[in-house]
C-alpha cells in the first residue's frame, strides 16, 4: 500500500506541484505547475483562433441555451439536458469550500484570475465539445447517444490510419483515467457532506452516509432515472444558492464597490508584490478556476456527446456558457458571501467551518443549515453526474453489456461509504491524479482535431447564423 501511495504521490507532484518557478518583484515567486503550464496556454491559443468566441459569441450562446428543444431520438438528451448534466459535475464542492480556500490562501485577488481563467476556458470547452458532437455515436444499452475524449481520439487515430483501428493507448488511457478521477470522486464527496451535515446538524456520519449511498443506488442503479433527478436538481440548487446571493448582496450594496476594489486592487498586487505574495494571488485564482470548471480535462464531452442537435456548434455553444454559469456565477457567489463578511469573524477558520461562519454571520443559525443542503445537493448531483460520465468510457472498455455498468457503479458505491466514514488523502490525490492525466491524454487530441471544429463554426456563422 505505501508504495501505491509513494507512486500516486509522484504523478501528483508531477501533474500539480511547481513544475517551473519564476522570481517577481519583491521577492516573491510563481510557481507554475505542468497542468497550468498547458491549460492556460491552450485557452488562450483556443479564445485566438475562435476569433474570440467566448466574448463575440455570448449573444448566441444565450440564444441557445433558451431555444425551444426539438424532439429526440428515444433516449436521447436535448443540449439543455446535456448542459445540465455537465453542469451537476462542474458544481460541486469546488465552487464551495474551494473558492474559500482559494481567498483564503490567495486573497480576494484569487478571484479576478479565477473570472479569467474561466472566460479562457470557455473557448477550449467550445473546441471539446463540439467534437464530442462530432464523433458521437448511437449507444445501444441506454438509447441515444454516447461519446466524449476517448472516442474523438480513437477518431483521429482512424484516420491517421486509413480505417478502423486498433484501440488506442491514448483512448485507453483517458477511459481508465477519468474511471480513476469519478471513483475518486466518490469518496471526496461523500466526506464533505458527512462532515457538514455533523457541523449542521451532529447528525453521526455513518447514518448521513447510509442515508446518501442508499439515495444514489436508487438513482444510479435503474437505466435512465439520472438525468431526470439532475433535470430538478440542478435547476433548483442553483437558483436557491444564486437567489440567497443576492439577498446577502443587496442587504450590503454599498458595501459592494468596496469589494470589487479589493478584489481588482489584490490581484494586481497592489497590496501583494511588496509582500512577495503576488504569485500566490494569480496561482490560487488560476488553480481554483481549472479545477472548477474543467475545460480541457475532457470530462464535460462525455455529457456533450450525449446530446441531440441539429449543428454541432451548438453544444459547444453551451458548454462555453456551462464554464460561465460554473465560474463566473456560481464561484462568485461564494466569493462575494465570503467577502461581505469583516476578516475577524472568520478569524483562524478554513475551508467548511469558514463557509459556514460566513452563512451565520448573514443568516444566522439558517445560514449554517442552508449552506450544509446545499454543498449536499451540489455535492450529490456531482456523484449523479461522474456516473453518467462513466457509461461511455466503461464501454469504451469493456464493451456494450450491463455487468461492467452495473460493476463501476457499485465500485463507486462503495468509495461513498467509506469515504463517509474517513477521509483518506491519498484517494483524494487519486481523484486528481485521473484528472491531471486526462487532461494530458485529452490535449493531445484537440489540437490536431480542432480544424474540424473551426469549420463547423464556421459552417454555423454562415449557414445559420447569418441565415436566421
Amino acid at each position: 500500500m505505501n508504495t501505491i501511495i509513494q507512486i500516486i504521490g509522484v504523478f501528483y507532484n508531477f501533474l500539480w506541484g511547481d513544475l517551473v518557478t519564476l522570481p517577481l518583484p519583491g521577492g516573491g515567486t510563481l510557481g507554475l505547475p505542468l497542468l497550468v503550464i498547458l491549460l492556460v496556454p491552450t485557452g488562450l491559443f483556443f479564445t485566438v483562433v475562435t476569433r474570440f468566441l467566448p466574448f463575440r459569441l455570448f449573444p448566441e450562446m444565450v440564444r441557445v441555451t433558451v431555444e425551444k428543444n426539438t424532439g429526440n431520438d428515444s433516449g436521447a438528451l436535448s443540449g439543455i439536458q446535456s448542459l445540465i448534466v455537465s453542469t451537476a459535475t462542474r458544481v460541486g464542492m469546488g465552487n464551495l469550500v474551494g473558492v474559500v480556500a482559494a481567498i483564503s490562501a490567495g486573497g480576494a485577488g484569487a478571484v479576478f484570475w479565477m473570472w479569467i481563467t474561466a472566460l479562457l476556458g470557455s473557448a477550449t470547452a467550445f473546441i471539446e465539445a463540439t467534437l464530442a458532437q462530432l464523433y458521437k455515436e448511437k449507444d445501444p444499452l441506454y438509447g441515444g447517444w454516447r461519446g466524449g475524449p476517448a472516442y474523438y481520439i480513437q477518431g483521429l487515430v482512424n484516420e491517421k490510419r486509413g480505417g478502423v483501428a486498433r484501440k488506442s493507448i491514448l483512448a485507453i488511457g483517458f477511459a481508465i483515467s477519468g474511471l480513476i478521477c469519478w471513483c475518486g470522486i466518490s469518496q471526496v464527496i461523500s466526506n464533505s457532506v458527512s462532515s457538514a451535515f455533523k457541523n449542521a446538524f451532529h447528525i453521526d456520519p455513518l447514518y448521513t452516509t447510509i442515508f446518501l449511498v442508499a439515495l444514489a443506488a436508487v438513482i444510479v442503479l435503474r437505466k435512465n432515472a439520472t438525468v431526470k433527478v439532475l433535470d430538478i436538481m440542478v435547476p433548483i440548487m442553483a437558483a436557491l444558492y444564486f437567489a440567497s446571493t443576492l439577498f446577502i448582496i443587496f442587504t450590503n450594496l454599498d458595501q459592494m464597490p468596496a469589494v470589487f476594489a479589493r478584489i481588482f486592487q489584490e490581484a494586481f498586487g497592489l497590496r501583494a508584490v511588496a509582500g512577495g505574495a503576488f504569485g500566490s494571488v494569480i496561482m490560487f485564482g488560476v488553480k481554483r478556476g481549472l479545477f472548477s470548471n474543467e475545460a480541457g480535462s475532457g470530462s464535460a464531452p462525455c455529457a456533450a456527446a450525449t446530446a441531440e442537435t441539429d449543428h454541432p456548434v451548438k453544444v459547444g455553444l453551451l458548454q462555453a456558457f456551462g464554464v460561465f454559469i460554473d465560474t463566473i456565477i456560481i464561484c462568485s457567489c461564494t466569493a462575494f458571501i465570503m467577502l461581505l463578511v469583516p476578516e475577524e469573524a472568520l478569524a483562524g477558520l478554513e475551508g467548511m467551518d469558514a463557509l459556514q461562519a460566513a452563512m451565520y454571520y448573514h443568516f444566522g443559525d439558517f445560514g449554517v443549515i442552508f449552506i450544509a443542503v446545499i454543498l449536499w445537493l451540489f455535492s450529490f448531483s456531482t456523484f449523479i453526474g461522474v456516473l453518467f460520465y462513466a457509461r461511455s468510457n466503461v464501454a469504451f472498455l469493456f464493451g456494450d453489456n450491463w455487468a461492467s455498468q452495473t460493476a463501476y457503479k457499485v465500485l463507486c458505491l462503495g468509495m461513498l461509504f467509506v469515504g463517509g466514514l474517513a477521509a483518506y488523502t491519498f484517494v483524494w490525490d487519486l481523484g486528481d491524479v485521473g484528472i491531471g492525466l486526462m487532461t494530458l491524454f485529452n490535449l493531445a487530441a484537440i489540437y490536431p482535431l480542432r480544424k474540424k471544429a473551426l469549420a463547423s463554426l464556421q459552417d454555423y456563422e454562415e449557414n445559420v447564423m447569418k441565415k436566421r
